[in-house]
């Protein structure tokens, strides 16, 4: 009885987990590339960790962190005159500096490196421009491991920091499509076709607000939100939060509306198909090619940028989701704890969001999971096609395309193509290890 009694399915699944092997080493992995997109600033910068310069001592690398062209000035003890500093375009390979700590990767993504043009492979000799102007072969700590492109662009710093452009599509995108999944899903299964009743001047009201809703909000907002895209990454995510609300107001207010009690037919009670709704529209999404759905919408946009690539992810990857908690919520419903619910009369909302929706987000993790792993293979297709993703952001795919370009450049390949493959399989073995885990009929 005691053990019974003492039983915690958290912990079983967490016990049933850690016998994967394949599972657990790849969550270490997994950790290890969040750590690396969370550090790749530091890890990769042109910019040293520490300097110190005529007596001064400087942090470029984790000043410009919060501020990007921060400036600062120094006596040139010899002639008196002030040097202006202005850290993100220092060439600080060039200074005299007394005391120097590099970041493990001494070279930026994004900068050139005008020494080592034209496809400088790995093992090839590589050059340097000393303090004194003299060009000489590299040191080993300025040498690019991994090669660089046609411009001298490091490509260790472009995996590094497309790390986290993938880690960041991959989970907010998939976050998008969780939201939208589980709601719509949670919907159809805990209410069905029969479940929800409401008036018709209510349901239509209802329906003229998710119409009205998405007009104020997505295209009358269509110019705001633009430039708010155009304006950084930040600004578009505000400015989507702001649609977002418009949205969600504007279908309040017409439901509160719809509460009026009207006399004669608008008063009648009708059953709200809401099973139908949604499966009819996860058969619509499903019917239309997901990529090439993506890549149409990615190419008519008039500005390229990460979070509207991650927002169109987000809002054609909701279907799996959807039909996960559905299935869990049909079967939910029917069972004793949910019936206890409602026989002690406890609201809708109150069964759905503490009683039904947390015994039934189990396969809704493995679908996210797998959900991750195939948003960030999208986005780097993506980007080797050159479509949806800002030509100044180094991400996986746009090394893989400039290796195109130069068919003997196999670093840009190799390179770019085990990572994809390393973190597709990170995200599918935890997945795999979440779904045998969390199946209750291995439960013993």
């Amino acid at each position: 009885m005691s053990e019974n009694k003492d039983f915690s399915f958290k912990q079983y699944a967490w016990k049933q987990f850690k016998k994967n092997k394949a599972a657990m080493v790849s969550l270490y992995i997994l950790v290890f590339l969040i750590f690396t997109a969370l550090s790749a600033h530091f890890i990769a910068n042109d910019q040293p960790l520490y300097a110190k310069y005529r007596g001064n001592s400087y942090y470029p690398a984790f000043q410009t962190y919060f501020n990007a062209t921060l400036t600062d000035s120094t006596k040139n003890p010899l002639t008196g005159n002030w040097e202006q500093l202005q850290f993100d375009i220092t060439d600080w390979k060039q200074l005299e500096l007394e005391r120097v700590i590099w970041a493990p990767i001494p070279y930026s993504p994004e900068k050139p490196d005008r020494y080592n043009r034209e496809y400088v492979a790995p093992t090839d000799v590589q050059y340097y421009k000393n303090v004194k102007g003299e060009i000489v072969p590299a040191p080993k700590k300025f040498r690019h491991h991994l090669g660089t492109d046609a411009i001298g662009r490091d490509v260790a710093a472009g995996l590094i920091h497309g790390t986290k452009v993938s880690l960041l599509v991959g989970i907010l995108s998939m976050g998008i499509a969780a939201t939208i999944g589980i709601i719509l899903g949670a919907l159809a299964g805990f209410y069905g076709d029969k479940n929800l009743i409401a008036t018709r001047f209510r349901y239509y009201m209802t329906i003229l607000g998710v119409v009205l809703g998405f007009f104020y909000a997505f295209i009358a907002r269509n110019t705001a939100l633009a430039e708010s895209f155009n304006d950084g990454m930040g600004s578009g995510i505000l400015g989507l939060l702001i649609s977002l609300v418009v949205f969600f107001v504007v279908v309040f207010i017409c439901n509160s509306v719809g509460r009026l009690n009207l006399p004669g037919f608008m008063s009648k009670k009708v059953t709200v198909p809401v099973d139908s709704i949604v499966s009819r529209g996860i058969e619509i999404l499903n019917s239309m090619p997901n990529l090439l759905l993506i890549i149409t919408i990615s190419a008519i946009m008039k500005e390229r940028s990460l979070v509207i690539l991650m927002v169109i992810i987000g809002i054609t990857s909701w279907t799996g989701i959807a039909r996960f908690t559905r299935a869990e919520f049909l079967k939910i419903r029917e069972l004793e704890f949910l019936q206890a619910a409602k026989a002690l009369g406890y609201s809708d909302k109150r069964t759905m969001l503490k009683h039904a929706l947390p015994n039934g987000l189990a396969p809704v993790f493995v679908s996210i999971a797998f959900g991750i792993a195939s948003a960030i293979l999208v986005e780097s297709g993506l980007s080797f096609l050159g479509i949806g993703v800002p030509d100044e952001s180094v991400t996986w795919g746009s090394l893989l395309s400039l290796g195109r370009q130069e068919f003997e450049a196999w670093w840009l390949v190799m390179f770019p193509g085990i990572a994809i493959f390393i973190t597709i399989t990170v995200y599918n073995l935890i997945g795999e290890g979440l779904r045998d885990a969390l199946d209750p009929k291995l439960k013993q």
